[in-house]
Protein backbone atom coordinates (compact mmCIF):
# COMPACT_ATOMS: atom_id res chain seq x y z
CA UNK A 1 0.00 0.00 0.00
CA UNK A 2 0.98 3.80 -0.66
CA UNK A 3 1.62 6.08 1.85
CA UNK A 4 -2.13 7.59 0.37
CA UNK A 5 -3.59 4.83 0.71
CA UNK A 6 -2.02 3.90 4.75
CA UNK A 7 -3.73 7.41 5.28
CA UNK A 8 -6.96 6.51 3.49
CA UNK A 9 -7.09 3.24 5.73
CA UNK A 10 -6.24 5.15 8.50
CA UNK A 11 -9.19 7.62 8.49
CA UNK A 12 -11.31 4.47 7.94
CA UNK A 13 -10.41 2.93 10.79
CA UNK A 14 -10.12 5.92 13.18
CA UNK A 15 -13.88 7.03 11.52
CA UNK A 16 -15.33 3.53 12.96
CA UNK A 17 -13.54 4.00 16.45
CA UNK A 18 -15.49 7.83 17.03
CA UNK A 19 -18.41 6.18 15.88
CA UNK A 20 -17.96 3.60 18.15
CA UNK A 21 -16.96 5.62 21.07
CA UNK A 22 -19.74 7.68 20.65
CA UNK A 23 -22.39 5.13 20.94
CA UNK A 24 -20.77 3.75 23.80
CA UNK A 25 -20.97 7.42 25.39
CA UNK A 26 -24.72 7.73 24.59
CA UNK A 27 -25.26 4.32 26.13
CA UNK A 28 -23.22 5.49 29.31
CA UNK A 29 -24.85 8.65 29.54
CA UNK A 30 -28.19 7.06 30.28
CA UNK A 31 -26.69 4.84 32.97
CA UNK A 32 -24.49 7.85 34.84
CA UNK A 33 -27.28 7.97 37.83
CA UNK A 34 -26.37 4.87 38.94
CA UNK A 35 -22.39 5.70 38.40
CA UNK A 36 -22.91 9.08 40.41
CA UNK A 37 -24.86 7.13 42.83
CA UNK A 38 -22.06 4.68 43.33
CA UNK A 39 -19.46 7.37 43.31
CA UNK A 40 -21.45 9.66 46.34
CA UNK A 41 -22.09 6.06 48.39
CA UNK A 42 -19.20 7.07 50.84
CA UNK A 43 -20.48 10.90 50.66
CA UNK A 44 -23.79 9.80 51.93
CA UNK A 45 -22.47 7.84 54.73
CA UNK A 46 -20.55 10.56 55.99
CA UNK A 47 -23.60 12.39 56.41
CA UNK A 48 -25.48 9.49 57.83
CA UNK A 49 -22.67 9.20 60.25
CA UNK A 50 -22.32 12.57 61.71
CA UNK A 51 -24.90 15.25 60.49
CA UNK A 52 -22.84 17.93 62.08
CA UNK A 53 -19.96 17.29 60.20
CA UNK A 54 -21.82 16.40 57.14
CA UNK A 55 -20.23 16.19 53.71
CA UNK A 56 -22.02 16.85 50.27
CA UNK A 57 -20.85 16.94 46.61
CA UNK A 58 -20.68 20.86 45.42
CA UNK A 59 -21.61 22.13 41.88
CA UNK A 60 -19.83 25.33 41.89
CA UNK A 61 -21.56 26.95 38.06
CA UNK A 62 -24.84 26.10 36.41
CA UNK A 63 -23.31 23.97 33.83
CA UNK A 64 -21.34 21.80 36.38
CA UNK A 65 -23.76 18.60 36.86
CA UNK A 66 -23.78 18.27 32.92
CA UNK A 67 -20.38 18.33 32.74
CA UNK A 68 -19.73 15.77 35.08
CA UNK A 69 -22.25 13.57 32.98
CA UNK A 70 -20.52 14.61 29.82
CA UNK A 71 -16.87 13.14 31.47
CA UNK A 72 -18.52 10.32 33.13
CA UNK A 73 -20.46 8.80 29.70
CA UNK A 74 -16.83 9.82 27.86
CA UNK A 75 -15.25 7.45 30.54
CA UNK A 76 -17.35 4.81 30.45
CA UNK A 77 -17.58 5.22 26.47
CA UNK A 78 -14.00 4.50 26.09
CA UNK A 79 -14.47 1.13 28.09
CA UNK A 80 -17.59 0.51 26.45
CA UNK A 81 -16.18 0.65 23.07
CA UNK A 82 -13.02 -0.25 23.55
CA UNK A 83 -14.04 -3.86 21.47
CA UNK A 84 -14.29 -1.70 18.39
CA UNK A 85 -11.54 0.61 18.62
CA UNK A 86 -8.95 -1.94 20.02
CA UNK A 87 -9.89 -4.26 16.84
CA UNK A 88 -9.65 -1.26 14.26
CA UNK A 89 -6.25 -0.38 16.09
CA UNK A 90 -5.38 -4.43 15.34
CA UNK A 91 -6.49 -4.76 12.23
CA UNK A 92 -4.96 -1.72 11.11
CA UNK A 93 -1.30 -2.67 12.18
CA UNK A 94 -2.01 -6.54 11.67
CA UNK A 95 -1.06 -6.90 7.81
CA UNK A 96 2.54 -5.32 8.74
CA UNK A 97 3.17 -8.11 11.88
CA UNK A 98 4.86 -11.35 11.13
CA UNK A 99 2.82 -14.68 12.35
CA UNK A 100 4.88 -15.02 15.41
CA UNK A 101 4.37 -11.29 16.30
CA UNK A 102 0.94 -12.24 15.64
CA UNK A 103 0.93 -14.51 18.43
CA UNK A 104 2.38 -12.40 21.06
CA UNK A 105 0.03 -9.85 20.42
CA UNK A 106 -2.65 -11.60 20.75
CA UNK A 107 -1.19 -13.28 23.79
CA UNK A 108 -0.20 -9.42 25.21
CA UNK A 109 -3.62 -8.51 24.51
CA UNK A 110 -5.55 -11.56 26.14
CA UNK A 111 -3.13 -11.08 29.26
CA UNK A 112 -3.13 -7.59 29.75
CA UNK A 113 -7.14 -6.64 29.25
CA UNK A 114 -8.21 -8.78 31.90
CA UNK A 115 -5.63 -7.65 34.13
CA UNK A 116 -6.21 -4.17 33.72
CA UNK A 117 -10.13 -4.67 34.82
CA UNK A 118 -9.40 -6.50 37.66
CA UNK A 119 -6.76 -3.87 38.92
CA UNK A 120 -9.47 -1.27 37.97
CA UNK A 121 -11.65 -3.89 40.16
CA UNK A 122 -9.64 -3.11 43.09
CA UNK A 123 -9.59 0.61 42.97
CA UNK A 124 -13.26 0.34 42.92
CA UNK A 125 -12.78 -1.92 45.86
CA UNK A 126 -10.03 0.75 47.53
CA UNK A 127 -12.03 4.18 46.89
CA UNK A 128 -14.32 4.26 49.19
CA UNK A 129 -12.47 3.05 52.27
CA UNK A 130 -9.76 5.95 51.08
CA UNK A 131 -12.61 8.77 50.41
CA UNK A 132 -14.06 7.91 54.35
CA UNK A 133 -10.22 8.08 55.74
CA UNK A 134 -9.75 11.27 54.28
CA UNK A 135 -12.78 12.14 56.15
CA UNK A 136 -11.82 11.20 59.44
CA UNK A 137 -9.45 13.67 59.63
CA UNK A 138 -11.40 16.76 59.51
CA UNK A 139 -11.77 18.58 62.71
CA UNK A 140 -15.15 18.50 64.90
CA UNK A 141 -17.43 21.03 63.36
CA UNK A 142 -15.60 21.10 60.09
CA UNK A 143 -17.80 20.45 56.87
CA UNK A 144 -16.98 18.59 53.47
CA UNK A 145 -17.80 20.10 50.39
CA UNK A 146 -16.33 18.39 47.70
CA UNK A 147 -16.00 19.97 44.02
CA UNK A 148 -17.71 17.91 41.77
CA UNK A 149 -15.06 17.48 39.36
CA UNK A 150 -12.12 17.04 41.38
CA UNK A 151 -14.03 14.43 43.17
CA UNK A 152 -14.40 12.26 40.40
CA UNK A 153 -11.44 13.05 38.66
CA UNK A 154 -9.89 11.51 41.89
CA UNK A 155 -12.28 8.39 42.03
CA UNK A 156 -11.59 7.81 38.38
CA UNK A 157 -7.62 8.43 37.85
CA UNK A 158 -7.20 6.09 41.28
CA UNK A 159 -9.03 3.32 39.38
CA UNK A 160 -6.90 3.71 36.30
CA UNK A 161 -3.91 3.80 38.18
CA UNK A 162 -4.17 0.78 40.18
CA UNK A 163 -5.31 -0.39 36.76
CA UNK A 164 -2.32 0.35 34.81
CA UNK A 165 -0.35 -1.01 37.69
CA UNK A 166 -1.71 -4.47 36.85
CA UNK A 167 -0.51 -4.21 33.57
CA UNK A 168 2.98 -3.70 34.34
CA UNK A 169 4.02 -7.06 34.59
CA UNK A 170 2.87 -7.61 31.51
CA UNK A 171 5.37 -5.48 30.04
CA UNK A 172 8.37 -7.23 31.58
CA UNK A 173 7.19 -10.78 30.19
CA UNK A 174 7.11 -8.60 26.83
CA UNK A 175 10.68 -7.35 27.00
CA UNK A 176 11.55 -10.84 28.08
CA UNK A 177 10.00 -12.06 24.74
CA UNK A 178 11.76 -9.44 22.79
CA UNK A 179 15.18 -10.42 24.32
CA UNK A 180 15.70 -6.80 25.85
CA UNK A 181 15.33 -8.10 29.50
CA UNK A 182 16.18 -11.84 30.86
CA UNK A 183 13.63 -13.99 33.44
CA UNK A 184 17.27 -14.23 36.27
CA UNK A 185 17.45 -10.25 35.79
CA UNK A 186 13.66 -10.10 36.43
CA UNK A 187 13.77 -11.90 39.23
CA UNK A 188 17.46 -10.87 40.56
CA UNK A 189 15.53 -7.19 40.85
CA UNK A 190 12.87 -8.53 43.46
CA UNK A 191 13.57 -6.24 46.40
CA UNK A 192 13.76 -3.03 44.17
CA UNK A 193 9.92 -4.46 43.03
CA UNK A 194 8.81 -4.99 46.45
CA UNK A 195 10.09 -2.01 47.45
CA UNK A 196 8.68 0.09 44.42
CA UNK A 197 4.93 -2.19 44.95
CA UNK A 198 4.86 -0.80 48.92
CA UNK A 199 5.67 2.75 48.00
CA UNK A 200 2.86 2.78 45.05
CA UNK A 201 0.63 1.14 47.53
CA UNK A 202 1.22 3.60 50.29
CA UNK A 203 0.85 6.51 47.45
CA UNK A 204 -2.31 4.90 46.00
CA UNK A 205 -3.95 4.24 49.35
CA UNK A 206 -3.72 6.41 52.59
CA UNK A 207 -1.41 6.08 55.21
CA UNK A 208 -3.38 5.13 57.91
CA UNK A 209 -5.85 2.48 55.72
CA UNK A 210 -2.99 -0.37 56.22
CA UNK A 211 -5.12 -3.47 55.29
CA UNK A 212 -5.83 -1.75 51.43
CA UNK A 213 -2.15 -0.78 51.37
CA UNK A 214 -0.95 -4.14 51.97
CA UNK A 215 -3.95 -5.70 49.52
CA UNK A 216 -2.64 -3.60 46.85
CA UNK A 217 1.00 -4.23 47.26
CA UNK A 218 0.88 -7.92 47.98
CA UNK A 219 -1.02 -8.87 44.32
CA UNK A 220 1.32 -6.16 42.75
CA UNK A 221 3.79 -8.01 43.84
CA UNK A 222 2.49 -11.68 43.34
CA UNK A 223 2.01 -10.21 39.77
CA UNK A 224 6.15 -9.16 39.57
CA UNK A 225 7.32 -13.28 40.83
CA UNK A 226 3.83 -14.05 38.64
CA UNK A 227 6.25 -12.44 35.25
CA UNK A 228 9.39 -13.49 36.89
CA UNK A 229 8.48 -17.14 36.48
CA UNK A 230 6.82 -17.03 33.18
CA UNK A 231 10.12 -14.89 31.86
CA UNK A 232 12.34 -17.91 33.60
CA UNK A 233 10.35 -20.46 31.45
CA UNK A 234 10.38 -18.68 28.05
CA UNK A 235 14.14 -18.49 28.72
CA UNK A 236 14.65 -22.11 29.05
CA UNK A 237 12.40 -22.93 26.29
CA UNK A 238 14.54 -20.62 24.02
CA UNK A 239 17.92 -22.01 25.28
CA UNK A 240 16.48 -25.82 24.60
CA UNK A 241 15.55 -24.14 20.98
CA UNK A 242 18.66 -22.95 20.22
CA UNK A 243 20.61 -25.86 21.08
CA UNK A 244 18.45 -27.82 18.95
CA UNK A 245 19.93 -25.90 16.07
CA UNK A 246 23.20 -25.77 16.65
CA UNK A 247 25.00 -28.08 14.15
CA UNK A 248 26.29 -31.75 15.61
CA UNK A 249 29.49 -30.83 17.25
CA UNK A 250 29.18 -27.52 17.80
CA UNK A 251 28.86 -27.08 21.36
CA UNK A 252 31.49 -29.85 22.03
Amino acid sequence: MSLGQHLVELRKRLMIAAIALVIGMVVAFIITDPIIHWITGPIREITEERGDNFAALNFTSVTSPFDMRMRIAFSIGIFLSAPVWLWQIWAFIMPGLTRKEVRYTIGFVAAAVPLFFAGCYVGVLIVPHVIELMWSFTPQGGVNFYNAPEYYDFVFKLMIVIGVSFVLPVFLVALNIAGVISGRAILKGWRVAVLIATAFAALATPAADVVSMLMLAGILVVLFFAAAGLSLLFDRRKAKRDLTLLPPGAGA
